[in-house]
């Protein structure tokens, strides 16, 4: 499987349901097995208005269609994104959660190649204490755009918003354990860029 994500961000004067509709359709006339896109909700961190998430067989598949969205959006000011095999993931029994969660994230190319699998271990390790994660993917990207080269999406499904700004985003291990890698005082932070942090209700239009 390949994965794309966009996050929309829209200028101040733009149309939001005209260009919500525009995306739809266009991912709708793709060849994707999976199609989430919808408006981000409120408390997102660099997360855009809209998140898109588009599954494709293979690179190949998506390669086929990225130049129709790489054409410019009158009222788009900006778009962060990712695409990347699919990564480690899991899923809890049932895996369906109602929101969807995307983060992009850049680790410093200098970091040590062992300190990134430990970066990688520890994120991977979070949906063992917490219960609201109901399935989750790490992934290397293969291309980045937007703000930074982002080197890593980390995506879950929550069993609801409580359970990503809680349960998550409050948790022990979450806040005394994984931030330090996001910090910059702390002295093993690896990822000094800024994220995004976009989050939608998870009802995908195929998938």
């Amino acid at each position: 499987m390949f994965d794309v994500v966009r996050l929309v961000h829209l200028a101040p004067t733009a149309d939001a349901d005209r260009i919500l509709a525009d995306l739809r359709a266009r991912a709708l006339a793709s060849p994707a097995r999976r199609v989430l896109v919808q408006p981000t909700l409120h408390g997102v961190r660099n997360g855009g208005d809209i998140l898109v998430h588009l599954r494709f067989d293979d690179a190949s598949v998506w390669e086929s269609v990225a130049p129709q969205w790489d054409s410019v959006v009158d009222g788009i000011a900006h778009v962060d994104g990712a695409e990347y095999r699919a990564g480690i993931g899991g899923a809890a029994e049932p895996s369906t959660g109602s929101v969807h969660r995307v983060l992009l994230l850049r680790v410093s190319p200098a970091t040590a190649p062992e300190t990134v699998d430990r970066f990688e271990a520890d994120l991977l390790r979070m949906p063992r204490y917490i219960s609201t994660i109901r399935s989750w993917r790490l992934s290397r990207t293969t291309r980045a755009t937007g703000s930074a080269s982002w080197t890593h999406v980390w995506e879950q499904e929550f069993s609801d918003l409580d359970g990503l700004d809680g349960a998550y985003l409050m948790h022990p291990v979450h806040w005394a354990h994984v931030d330090r890698w996001f910090d910059p005082e702390h002295p093993e932070v690896v990822v000094r860029d800024r994220i995004c942090h976009s989050f939608c209700v998870n009802e995908p239009m195929r998938g």
